[in-house]
């Protein structure tokens, strides 16, 4: 199905750190599931001084039942529409493409599955905040862990909508927070990978991570994913999951 460009309303900017942003925009998205993304397109001067538009990916934070739409997303250097997203206010207007699109959601995830275990790197949370804020979620796993590691610690954000999961869903939720460039209390201190390898994410989670009750979701950096793909093939035997051959790992790559 070919992308249908619609108008978009920016309703809130916030700034969350000093890179990092929450965009709430209200626009009549077409029905999608929980961690698909969409193209945000905005015009900006490219290298020659003239207006042309820019589009990149982000994944919906929000639900489909929300009434407006939110991305996640952090700018970077030179990044013409993470830098156009930015600076957008109230009452601006972005153009969405429709349909969302993805098979990073739930409903790809095997049937039967006990655990879901949804590590993650910086914005790469936003997904699994938007399936976490459905229901499927908490009927089909008896224990959900959700690991967030950040480079340092301001930039675990959305601790209070973390917070209010704990609060519902006190037996089946654990958040591991990690934050790899300093010390932080209550936090673990690394990468995803070798906290993995040595066993204090299993730790942290009082629960064993196992092929036989288990899916992992990864989502974030391509480093990352990487590393952790070779550390679940080699340590715990855990494949890559395709609809043509089910396995135990699904990916997303942020950046």
């Amino acid at each position: 199905m070919a992308a249908n460009w619609v108008t978009a309303k920016v309703i809130e900017n916030q700034k969350l750190t000093d890179r990092h942003y929450s965009l709430i925009f209200d626009a009549e998205l077409m029905p999608f599931q929980a961690g698909q993304f969409a193209r945000l397109q905005i015009e900006a001067k490219n290298n020659k001084g003239e207006l042309e538009k820019f589009a990149n990916p982000y994944s919906l934070i929000n639900t489909p039942d929300e009434k407006y739409a939110e991305v996640y997303f952090n700018t970077v250097p030179d990044g013409k529409v993470s830098n156009g997203l930015a600076a957008l206010k109230a009452g601006d207007t972005l153009e969405i493409a429709q349909p969302c699109v993805g098979f990073f959601v739930l409903s790809q995830v095997p049937k039967d599955i006990k655990n879901l275990w949804m590590l993650s790197t910086g914005t790469g949370i936003g997904p699994f905040l938007s399936m976490l804020k459905t229901a499927e979620a908490w009927q089909r796993f008896d224990q959900v862990i959700l690991v967030h590691a950040v480079p340092h610690a301001n930039e675990l954000c959305y601790a209070e909508l973390i917070e209010q999961f704990k609060s519902e869903h006190p037996e089946q939720f654990n958040f591991i927070p990690i934050v790899s460039r300093e010390d932080k209390e209550a936090t673990l201190r690394g990468r995803i990978p070798a906290l993995l390898s040595d066993g204090q994410l299993e730790k942290q989670a009082n629960l064993k991570l196992s092929k036989d009750n288990s899916h992992v979701m990864l989502c974030g950096n391509s480093g990352m994913l990487k590393d952790t793909k070779a550390v679940l093939k080699d340590q715990f035997k855990m494949d890559r999951h395709l609809n043509h051959k089910p396995g135990h790992v699904s990916a997303e790559q942020y950046y």
